[in-house]
């Protein structure tokens, strides 16, 4: 039965404006621009598209390497009472066996609504490995990659490696085949090896700023980074941790500027305490992760030395980023239309556009969750 949605602020990617919207067999059937009194009254609140999470290892006390079945639903049903109605659950580097068992679970509880994962490493650079527990870090392993994407059997949609490695660009061509996105994380490339492994399949850009080369000096010259690589390539991707803490504001905002929103991704790129309360954690597995202090509103290592993922929902990236300036229209973009463009999902997801699938998102002026509808369905 379809079911009129009235009276709202409609963000499109292209303005905002008042108007309904007719929901039908979970799709979106028609958009309204005139006031009707046939349906759910949302008295002026904006009406979103369901937000895309590109890159989350948990939420709600569970992170995805637990293993477990439960892990992944209480992390998903968490981002979803924030708005997140589409999620791809992200590995840390560790065994291959512990990867083995994330995807195996996976597999469990794929849905619409978790179409696939994103494996981050272990094929990273150990000089920018962050909180990355350097006992996983390794070159790329044919035999190894081949064999989780043999298993995968399609689930793995984006794997994130530093392409300066001896192997990496071999690596990209074995994704780009496919189907799967290559992506330039915790690396310590300059601009040279960043342009070739473009033609390689590595086109997106992995928390940017965060465990990433920037300009050096040799012998006085300058030497172009990982972070200045991603403006000078025009039509790469990037995704920004936009929790306030990873990035200052103005930073927010110059990457908004210089890349524009049909390629800035937002992410929380969210631990286990991603919406709690705790006050320590671990990172990665229970087992043998690594432990975290939550503290000034990000998790760190208990020495301090690094950031260890953040503890944000997707709600708070957008008053984040309006807070760095960025227009309500723009960061709703970031966080629907440009993620699921770069995770070729565009035509099912991402907007409010006729067709598409009705994962929508209600909200006050503050950004604070009213309702999530998921598939046509209130949740």
């Amino acid at each position: 039965m379809a079911e009129w949605l009235c009276n709202a602020q409609l963000i499109l990617p292209e303005r905002i404006m008042p108007g309904c919207v007719l929901i039908g067999d979970g799709r979106i059937v028609e958009i309204c621009d005139r006031p009707r009194r046939d349906g759910i009254d949302l008295r002026g609140q904006y009406l979103a598209p369901g937000f895309v999470e590109i890159h989350s290892h948990g939420a709600g006390g569970a992170d995805f390497m637990d293993g477990t079945p439960e892990a992944f639903l209480t992390a998903a049903q968490t981002h979803l009472r924030h708005g997140v109605t589409t999620l791809f659950p992200t590995s840390v580097a560790a065994s291959f066996e512990s990867i083995m068992q994330f995807l195996r679970v996976f597999k469990q509880v794929k849905s619409a609504h978790m179409p696939g994962v994103h494996l981050e490493g272990p094929y990273l650079s150990m000089e920018m490995r962050g909180a990355i527990d350097p006992r996983y870090i390794k070159n790329p392993d044919q035999n190894e990659y081949e064999a989780l994407l043999d298993f995968a059997g399609g689930d793995i949609k984006r794997w994130t490696a530093a392409p300066e490695l001896p192997g990496a660009l071999a690596f990209g061509d074995a994704l780009k085949e496919r189907g799967v996105l290559a992506s330039i994380g915790h690396t310590a490339a300059g601009y040279a090896q960043i342009k070739q492994a473009g033609r390689h399949g590595f086109t997106h850009f992995t928390h940017l700023y965060s465990a990433m080369s920037t300009i050096t000096r040799a012998g006085g010259f300058r030497i172009t980074g990982a972070i200045e690589s991603a403006y000078i390539l025009e039509d790469a991707t990037v995704e920004i941790i936009a929790d306030g803490r990873h990035l200052p504001l103005e930073l927010l905002g110059y990457v908004w500027r210089a890349k524009g929103a049909q390629r800035v991704c937002l992410t929380t790129d969210s631990m286990r305490c991603a919406g709690t309360h705790a006050g320590e954690s671990i990172l990665g597995p229970l087992g043998n992760g690594l432990p975290v202090v939550i503290e000034d509103g990000v998790a760190k290592l208990p020495d301090r030395s690094a950031f260890a993922g953040s503890i944000a929902t997707a709600d708070r990236l957008l008053r984040t980023a309006l807070e760095a300036g960025i227009p309500l229209r723009d960061a709703v973009r970031m966080m629907t239309l440009t993620p699921a463009r770069v995770m070729g999902m565009d035509r099912e997801i991402g907007g409010i556009a006729i067709g598409k699938r009705a994962d929508l998102v209600v909200f006050d002026a503050n950004i604070q969750i009213k309702n999530v509808m998921k598939g046509g369905a209130w949740v």
